[in-house]
């Protein structure tokens, strides 16, 4: 518990550094200068605040903000081939001092890379030589021999989530631009998938023509498993639908219902749902209406696909 209060603290002394000058300006000119970079953010630091610049740049870069990640020994090395004069550089270091970073300031400088510094100590080399700095001191680290990085760490992140997230809202990110950065993630699986991409589509829908007799219009829905078919005109109209409840509900009633066609014993003006819309729509309308499958039509209203709640499962879309 002292350590979370004493890391809580450092969050608090940061927020209230943010909201006055002259913090509060050198976070609104690092805001600036990102939005302004025509390349991209390249995140630089040793150690454990290396550790936090890996987090920062993948922050940047899934929220709109093309970042990477540089190791400061790696840059001396060659990789400093990776930073362009359109770049702007982040270079993290709670002393300021770290040797790897120093060495490569002048090369960035002559460059006119633009350097955000965030830097525990306002007087040291980064911060002197960076055109922002930014201080992410704290009094104390929740080590209790404070010494290992703990609440300066903290500080750090939060930092570089508050210009993450100052930089999202600058650019009008939205939840689409997120899932194109997460395909994979629940997210991704919501905004980016159709309905085509998860629908039963050709000879996997069962369909009848409204003449179908009762026991042909059984046999087409044991055969396509999907617990109802389609009534179709001979356009493909969707003119209605029959089910395995419409089934039971006959059986109910008692009496012999095999002189029926499929036109008299159908469900008529179906749920349909068009097949550019999206998957999580069709879970939508599925879920306001209590049913399971959904007809798909096309722009002209002519019958596609079926989708169900199985098709929405597996997608992870439910």
């Amino acid at each position: 518990m002292r350590a979370l209060g004493i890391e809580a603290q450092a969050l608090l002394r940061l927020q209230a550094g943010l909201g006055a000058p002259p913090q509060a300006g050198a976070f609104a000119a690092a805001v600036a200068t990102v939005l302004a970079c025509h390349g991209r953010v390249v995140v630089m630091g040793m150690g454990k605040s290396g550790h936090v610049g890996r987090k920062i740049a993948a922050t940047l870069a899934s929220t709109g903000t093309p970042a990477l990640f540089v190791h400061p020994a790696e840059a001396s090395h060659g990789d400093l081939g990776m930073v362009t004069a359109a770049d702007v550089v982040i270079a993290i270091s709670n002393s300021g001092e770290s040797d790897e970073l120093n060495v490569i300031l002048p090369v960035l400088k002559r460059q006119g890379v633009p350097l955000i510094a965030m830097s525990g100590r306002s007087d040291s080399t980064l911060a002197r030589h960076a055109r922002i700095a930014l201080s992410t001191a704290v009094e104390q680290e929740a080590c209790p021999l404070n010494l290992a990085p703990t609440a300066s760490t903290t500080a750090q992140i939060a930092l570089g989530d508050a210009l993450a997230v100052a930089l999202l809202e600058a650019r009008g990110f939205r939840e689409e631009d997120f899932a194109r950065s997460h395909p994979g993630g629940a997210l991704g699986r919501k905004l980016l998938l159709h309905v085509r991409d998860l629908m039963r589509a050709g000879e996997a829908v069962p369909r009848v023509a409204p003449d179908t007799p009762f026991t042909t219009m059984l046999r087409e829905m044991s055969a396509k498993g999907l617990g109802f078919t389609a009534v179709v005109d001979a356009s493909g109209q969707p003119l209605g639908v029959f089910t395995d409840g419409d089934l039971r509900r006959l059986i109910e009633r008692g009496g012999d219902w095999r002189g029926h066609c499929a036109e008299q014993l159908m469900h008529a003006t179906p749920r349909r749902i068009r097949d550019d819309a999206l998957a999580v729509e069709a879970a939508e309308l599925m879920e306001a209406h209590r049913i399971t499958s959904l007809l798909v039509v096309d722009a002209g209203g002519l019958l596609v696909g079926a989708i169900n709640t199985n098709d929405l499962m597996r997608a992870k879309v439910i």
